[in-house]
């Protein structure tokens, strides 16, 4: 039998997964990890290194791997042995914590929030994605429709086993509105788990899809006039094992600690979108009537709103303190999910540290309302308001931010004489 090998990876500033492999299991055993290069956290989107990227040639890390966060995937060929895939830390090579280290930014937030309020966040990531032939044929089917669902059911049976196989919990897998989109949830988990489930899924999507002679985007948008994919985050708010998020008797049912969280991501929204929709067609996606996140503001059961108070769903128990929710809608797969989460925590943190609360809880249709903030219209006026919002900037390594807004800005140059619809072609291919 072939021996096995294990890849150990990491999740850059543009959400491509990245890393290097060795036989396993003397390559996790060793607790040494993997080498590591500091300059590869400035790749593009497209694979080029940024300019004038904080790094140069400099330097040398590992990747440790964690135990906890590993997925096997299936022999590619008859015969051939299974892959052994594990998230790692980019540490420095004496072992200590590499400050740049995006999987160590959501560490810092999630004990940040457990030191100062003794708050732990439970999370559950929604993706979309689009799914076509090999040969570039559609998929076809209704929205929502069962023919949809069947058309690809080899290739759902076969991903929803790996996923239970590997204990991620997937509770719904869907054909969704776009032409060949579909949508698979995860249970939620605490929230660096749900971070690593949401990242390895993402490979796990893409390479079943391959075996069936599918080919899986999770590309914000296919074309700029066509229905988008997202990453929708929900999170609740626990305290040593007990839910806190609702309370029966104040406006929208958010406890006087959620309503706080809440208010510190409405309070940095414009510079924290800059963060969860990275890229240069993230912007086509979140507008009005995209059922997307078209205005910020908390509200009641509304698609267009950025945080949304998700439905209280009583048919066999009235006690909703367990599942009650928080979906925030501006995030998509250009975004790394340690750093979406991480950022989300550290505004939550920020908004009960001044105990911050909601002037008004939209119940509503978004458009014409007096008590929703316009988003931003491009990456580029999100990236402003970041550099505006010190608050947001101080929850960075400075050089990780830096390096952030390097790649994005490069991208912008790269793509600047493209057309809408090329721009989407060219997400489309890597993502």
């Amino acid at each position: 039998m072939n021996q096995p090998w294990a890849f150990i990876a990491t999740c850059d500033l543009v959400a491509h997964v990245r890393g290097r492999s060795g036989p396993f299991p003397k390559v996790i055993e060793s607790g040494e990890g993997v080498g590591w290069v500091p300059a590869d956290l400035a790749m593009s989107a497209f694979g080029g290194i940024a300019d004038g990227n904080a790094f140069g040639a400099l330097g040398d890390l590992r990747l440790v791997p964690d135990a906890q966060a590993m997925a096997i995937f299936p022999p590619t060929y008859a015969d051939g042995a299974s892959t052994r895939f594990y998230l790692a830390h980019q540490r420095n090579i004496d072992g200590s914590p590499w400050a740049q280290c995006p999987r160590t930014f959501l560490d810092n937030a999630i004990e940040a929030l457990d030191r100062d309020f003794d708050i732990q966040v439970m999370v559950s990531f929604e993706h979309e994605f689009a799914l076509s032939h090999a040969d570039g044929s559609k998929i076809g089917g209704l929205p929502f429709g069962f023919d949809a669902y069947r058309n690809v059911d080899q290739f759902s049976q076969e991903l929803l086993l790996i996923l239970n196989e590997n204990g991620f919990d997937p509770e719904t897998f869907l054909p969704e509105y776009g032409s060949g989109q579909f949508e698979v949830t995860l249970g939620p988990a605490p929230a660096r788990v749900a971070a690593d489930r949401a990242i390895m899924l993402r490979e796990i999507v893409r390479d079943t899809a391959k075996r069936f002679q599918l080919v899986a985007t999770f590309a914000p948008l296919l074309g700029p006039d066509l229905v988008g994919n997202g990453v929708h985050v929900h999170l609740s708010l626990w305290r040593n094992g007990s839910p806190i998020t609702y309370a029966d008797s104040r406006p929208g049912n958010l406890s006087a600690e959620a309503e706080s969280a809440c208010a510190g991501i409405l309070e940095h929204a414009r510079a924290i979108v800059a963060l969860t929709a990275s890229s240069q067609i993230s912007f086509f996606r979140l507008q009005p009537h995209r059922w997307s996140a078209g205005g910020i503001c908390v509200a009641k059961q509304n698609r267009e709103a950025l945080l949304r108070i998700c439905p209280q769903i009583t048919i066999k128990s009235n006690d909703v303190t367990k599942t009650f929710n928080i979906e925030y809608r501006a995030a998509d797969a250009t975004a790394n999910p340690w750093i979406v989460l991480g950022t989300l925590i550290h505004a939550m943190r920020e908004g009960l540290s001044g105990k911050l609360t909601i002037d008004h809880i939209v119940d509503e249709e978004l458009e014409g309302s007096a008590n929703v903030v316009s988003m931003p219209t491009t990456l580029i006026e999100a990236l402003e308001a970041l550099d505006k919002d010190e608050t947001v900037k101080s929850w960075f390594d400075p050089v990780l931010l830096k390096t952030f807004i390097e790649i994005r800005t490069n991208e912008a140059q790269e793509l600047d004489s493209l057309t809408p619809e090329e721009r989407c072609a060219r997400y489309v291919s890597v993502y």
